[in-house]
């Protein structure tokens, strides 16, 4: 994590103090279950509710020494509760508290990003109704396909991470699981019923069955999640930078007064955002295959996942905040230009109308492959010689035998790609 890259809600949950903050609260909860079963005396859970407390350079003081960091907060922890810090942590291990400390933060994480990803939808729907009825044309393989809207354009981006939120959701509750299971995952020296407790107070769920952490496939899955979520924004971010393109023009990052796009080109307008976009989603799917990895522990568990949870986890969920805040800047403030999209949708002459030619052929009677070909012939000398496509089709006799002027012109309606425009519409965003 860097400053230039971070918010600092999302930084909030990774700082020590959040941590040590969450891990205070587990061993508190877990005794109070303990006091309530006689497992530990009733004074232990209000002693620890009444003097609890730590101090993060204390612990590293502790660490320092202990080379360990669990054992180093509940040594700072027993010098302010005193002596009944003696019954705090019966039977548990170091992992119930850092797996399900790692639960918590994880699912404070997704809220933010769930935030975030609601605040991109209203921003893509806002802009794609502004936009329903603008004509633009559609490409594929970067070339001139058929026309559609740039509203119909943003709406594949709304379905698009509006299934990400749905990824998310499902994501976040997959995660939010609690292990208060003591070594190996056997509750040898522990009541079931603590984990049940803790687990509820804290919003999560009891694992189903723990060895001595919490099963990573649960992690992979939702590292996964952002990795795709990262993947989707990257996709809208490099549409973005093809359409600012300088042969291209339709669109561009909204650029501010006083702003510069290069040292050395006073005349630039770079899309910079949309570039830091792009590699920032490479950042964050960099997480994935080291929380993939991470699922093969040895035997109950070894502590190979460790590092690089500590690292995957803030960086991730750090970057992925910051980019989901950009993107919706950036969706929000885009500069659109329906002229210009108007203008790269007449640059050939009408051959993106060349499949609906093609179609009314074979229906006045040519076969499809005989249609093809005139209308490709047509086609290909209007791309090379930059002739009038229409004045083609009007002029080629094999063409000429099943279709008429007036039904030739007919066929270049831009209305036949926008009917169902409203169809779409409904589909993505409900009949609102």
């Amino acid at each position: 994590m860097i400053p230039r890259y971070s918010r600092p809600k999302m930084v909030a949950i990774w700082e020590s103090e959040n941590r040590y903050k969450i891990w205070m609260e587990i061993e508190t909860l877990a005794a109070e279950a303990m006091a309530e079963l006689g497992t530990i005396p009733k004074e232990v859970p209000v002693a620890v509710r009444a003097r609890g407390a730590f101090n993060v350079a204390r612990i590293e003081e502790i660490e320092a020494e202990t080379k360990h960091d669990v054992i180093a907060f509940l040594t700072n922890l027993g010098e302010y509760v005193g002596e009944e810090a003696r019954f705090v942590h019966q039977g548990m291990t170091s992992s119930d508290v850092l797996d399900t400390c790692l639960a918590v933060q994880l699912t404070q994480a997704t809220d933010i990003l769930l935030e975030d990803l609601d605040g991109l939808l209203a921003a893509l729907k806002r802009r794609a109704f502004e936009h329903k009825h603008t004509l633009t044309v559609g490409r594929s393989h970067g070339i001139h396909a058929e026309p559609i809207t740039f509203g119909l354009k943003l709406a594949t981006y709304y379905a698009e991470f509006a299934r990400n939120k749905t990824r998310l959701l499902a994501a976040r509750e997959e995660i939010a699981t609690c292990a208060i299971s003591g070594a190996v995952g056997t509750f040898a020296h522990l009541d079931p019923r603590v984990e049940e407790y803790v687990a509820e107070k804290l919003g999560l769920k009891a694992e189903t069955i723990s060895t001595q952490v919490i099963p990573r496939d649960r992690h992979a899955a939702f590292f996964a999640t952002l990795g795709v979520i990262a993947s989707s924004i990257e996709r809208l971010a490099t549409e973005i930078r093809h359409l600012q393109r300088t042969e291209v023009r339709e669109a561009e990052e909204f650029f501010s007064a006083g702003q510069k796009g290069s040292s050395a080109m006073p005349h630039k307008r770079n899309p910079v955002l949309t570039e830091n976009l792009t590699g920032l989603a490479r950042l964050v799917r960099a997480a994935v295959i080291p929380a993939m990895e991470n699922v093969a522990l040895w035997h109950e568990r070894d502590i190979s996942h460790s590092s690089v949870e500590r690292m995957i986890a803030p960086d991730a969920t750090v970057t992925l905040d910051f980019a989901l805040a950009r993107l919706t800047s950036v969706v929000d403030k885009l500069v659109v230009y329906p002229e210009r999209m108007q203008a790269n949708l007449d640059l050939l002459g009408g051959l993106v109308h060349s499949q609906q030619v093609l179609l009314e052929l074979t229906q006045k009677g040519m076969s499809r492959e005989d249609a093809y070909k005139a209308v490709q012939r047509n086609a290909m000398a209007s791309w090379k010689e930059g002739k009038n496509y229409r004045a083609l089709l009007e002029a080629d006799a094999d063409v000429a035998k099943h279709l008429t002027p007036k039904d030739i012109e007919a066929l270049f309606d831009l209305g036949q790609h926008t009917r169902h425009v409203d169809t779409l519409f409904k589909r993505v965003f409900g009949e609102a």
